[in-house]
């Protein structure tokens, strides 16, 4: 029996209603504010100067660089991806005044966004971050004379790390890009199709049957599992030089994209093996040990909370001014921003930022030491809020050491909002450390924005909606 049709209004319209919907936005509300307040033509000169230093040649249409800065402060001040930004874009008012489109229906699309996001990369969106800080100083929001600084773990979005399971996805990555790849690599994809079978058998026992069998036994499973991966990993080193630069410069699109990560999954997985080897060996995990395969410039960090002890992803180091405002730093590698380091180091880089030293610093007992109190006086910090450790004193003492700690534990509190849903600067949709990085920046752009609006209202006698 067919469906009856679904009955429509039987009160039909005159006139056909329209389609573009006509709206009065409320002056108060907080995008509304935000763009009135921000200087949009210094903000394009600052951006263009990023673009600049990154491209080379601007060739090509000049982009809608007003549209384009608008979306990447929309997108800053709530976690979101790059569809659901231009969805906003194109149909939620605020956000379109916000970019400078509402007397035209054209919006940026999410490519159109991504592509502009990832040119600036981290440290473009860092100099926003300080153009914002720098702004909220100007307005008096923020005080660059008393500083305190600390470290965090940015964790990555990934399973966590074990050897079978690194060896496992790099077989069914490998068989999976292959097959993209095509003609190129006919002769590896029918040898691999045996190679794989007997990895996947592999895994599955040990999946199924580990739980029940010794330490030796497992370590033996995981070294034969790791024979089979490095043969696989031979024929496909072998199968990539034989195609010529010829052929590969011919791939297009997603079978170029693919050629790419079979060669970065080659270069990776000739890394892991000898140190799932010297794990085997020794018991110790091997230096600079990789956790995963997409992203292998990711590290354990060991912070020793409880029921969290280790974390995986990147170090960053955050400075927090009086008023609330954060300025955040990506570390390089894993030692790059140690306590002991980035204590000192928080202070030479707010001094290139703001042109002299704040009057008062504090940092935890990690970066305590006897020659970071020395280089802290060199640097011109008036009142050192070191906490000592162990018999050690501190250097301020009154009412200058309540407000130190009273500070010091306040940047806890922006840390835990940045990491928090709105923001996501934890376990970002990325897929490179370079997408990790600008998603931690763009989290921090984001408080330190509706802060700085909340501030401006506040002063203005404004009660923001939205």
């Amino acid at each position: 029996m067919a469906t009856p049709r679904r009955q429509r209004s039987r009160q039909g319209e005159l006139f056909a209603r329209s389609t573009k919907a006509t709206i009065a936005l409320d002056e108060t509300h907080r995008l509304v504010l935000m763009t009135h307040e921000i200087d949009w033509t210094e903000l394009e000169v600052v951006v263009q100067a990023i673009r600049r230093s990154k491209l080379k040649s601007e060739a090509g249409r000049p982009p809608h660089l007003r549209a384009l800065i608008g979306a990447v402060l929309f997108r800053s001040t709530r976690r979101m991806t790059y569809r659901e930004t231009e969805e906003q874009i194109r149909h939620y008012a605020p956000a379109r005044y916000l970019c400078g489109l509402t007397e035209t229906e054209w919006t940026p699309d999410a490519n159109t966004i991504q592509d502009f996001e990832e040119l600036l990369g981290e440290d473009g969106i860092k100099k926003l971050n300080e153009y914002v800080v720098k702004w909220a100083v100007e307005e008096k929001l923020a005080d660059p004379t008393v500083v305190v600084a600390d470290t965090t773990a940015q964790e990555a979005a990934i399973p966590h790390p074990n050897e079978m399971g690194l060896m496992a996805s790099f077989v069914t990555a490998v068989v999976a890009a292959s097959k993209k790849v095509g003609p190129a690599l006919k002769g590896f994809i029918e040898k691999a199709v045996a190679w794989a079978g007997a990895a996947k058998k592999k895994v599955r026992e040990y999946r199924l049957f580990a739980k029940e069998k010794t330490k030796a036994a497992k370590d033996k499973m995981v070294a034969e599992m790791t024979s089979i991966v490095e043969k696989g990993n031979r024929m496909l080193g072998d199968a990539i030089q034989t195609v010529s630069a010829e052929t590969s410069a011919k791939l297009k699109k997603y079978k170029k994209v693919a050629w790419s990560k079979l060669k970065h999954l080659h270069g990776t997985m000739a890394k892991l093996t000898p140190q799932i080897r010297y794990w085997l060996k020794t018991g110790y995990v091997a230096a600079n040990k990789i956790i995963n395969l997409q992203i292998p410039e990711l590290y354990a960090i060991v912070r020793g909370k409880v029921g969290k002890a280790v974390e995986f992803g990147l170090n960053w180091g955050i400075t927090r001014l009086r008023g609330g405002f954060l300025l955040a730093t990506l570390a390089t590698d894993k030692k790059d921003l140690h306590d002991q380091r980035f204590a000192v180091r928080a202070v030479t880089d707010h001094i290139a930022k703001f042109g002299k030293a704040p009057r008062a610093y504090a940092y935890d007992r990690g970066g305590w030491s006897e020659g970071n109190v020395k280089d802290l006086k060199r640097l011109g910090v008036k009142e050192i809020g070191l906490a000592p450790r162990g018999r050690a004193h501190w250097r301020v003492s009154g009412t200058m050491r309540e407000q130190l700690v009273s500070e010091r534990a306040q940047v806890e509190g922006g840390i835990g909002t940045i990491k928090c849903g709105k923001y996501g600067f934890n376990k970002p949709a990325a897929r490179s450390a370079a997408t990790m990085g600008a998603a931690g920046q763009r989290a921090v752009l984001g408080f330190n924005l509706n802060k700085l609006i909340r501030g401006i209202a506040a002063k203005r006698n404004v009660v923001l909606v939205g």
